[in-house]
């Protein structure tokens, strides 16, 4: 099932390496891609999201802007450390594009997810919504 609200379902940002009061990171959790987590400029930039207890994941789709490389890592503690890499995607477009990554975790349980964006477009990018599939 895919959540169109992941903070609706106990998930919650712990974690933002750059924050703009008008674009906060919890925004990536509310189901609008409307509103949006921008960085601050400089990479790497990243997030780390909370589930609410050990969670399968089949699949995450992350919703962006002005993306080029974005790696997952994730955790099984109770704690945000000691994470090890997942997968990681890298995006051959220009810049000023709107970039949806897909990506296949099989079934790999977490507590926490790191997304890590190494590269960029631009020194500003903007991530608009998380999506996971259970």
């Amino acid at each position: 099932m895919a959540d169109s609200s992941l903070g609706s379902s106990g998930v919650k940002v712990v974690v933002a390496s750059s924050g703009d009061e008008n674009h906060p990171p919890e925004n990536i959790l509310d189901g609008n891609t409307k509103t949006f987590w921008m960085s601050t400029g400089m990479f790497p930039q990243e997030f780390i999201i909370r589930f609410a207890e050990l969670t399968k994941i089949s699949a995450v789709t992350v919703d962006t802007y002005n993306v080029k490389h974005l790696k997952i890592e994730k955790n099984t503690s109770q704690k945000a450390s000691q994470f090890e890499s997942v997968t990681e995607k890298g995006k051959g477009t220009s810049a000023g594009v709107r970039l949806y990554f897909i990506f296949q975790l099989n079934g790999s349980s977490a507590t926490h997810l790191r997304f890590i964006i190494t590269a960029g477009y631009d020194h500003f990018v903007s991530v608009h919504k998380v999506n996971v599939k259970y």
